[in-house]
C-alpha cells in the first residue's frame, strides 16, 4: 500500500516561507519546531505551519510540492489565506508541553 503524502507551508515571524512534502505530518512539523533537523528551516527559525493538503501517493503529492515551490511568492500566500486567512500556526495544539 502507498504511503499517503502531505504537502505543507510553513512561515517565520520575519515572513520567510517554506514548502516541504512528507508522509507524516505530525512528526516532520515536530521536527520543525524543535530544530531537530539541520538546514533552511532551522537556520531561519520557519515553525509555523500556515497550510497543508493530504492525500494522494507520495509521486502526486511530489509533484504538487513540485507546482507550489515554483510559484511566486504572491500565489503561496494566497493559497495560505484560502485556509488560513489569519496566518495561525495550524500546528499550535498538536503536542502536549
Amino acid at each position: 500500500m502507498e504511503k499517503q503524502g502531505s504537502v505543507y507551508i510553513l512561515g517565520s515571524e520575519t515572513k520567510v516561507l517554506y514548502v516541504g512534502v512528507t508522509s507524516d505530518l505530525q512528526k516532520r512539523i515536530y521536527e520543525h519546531k524543535n530544530h531537530l533537523v539541520p538546514g533552511f528551516t532551522d537556520r531561519y527559525n520557519v515553525t509555523k505551519l500556515l497550510y497543508y493538503e493530504t492525500g494522494g501517493d507520495m509521486y502526486s503529492t511530489i509533484e504538487r510540492e513540485k507546482q507550489i515551490k515554483g510559484w511566486l511568492r504572491k500565489k503561496k500566500l494566497e493559497l495560505i489565506e484560502t485556509q488560513n486567512p489569519y496566518y495561525k500556526d495550524l500546528a499550535e495544539d498538536w503536542y502536549e508541553d
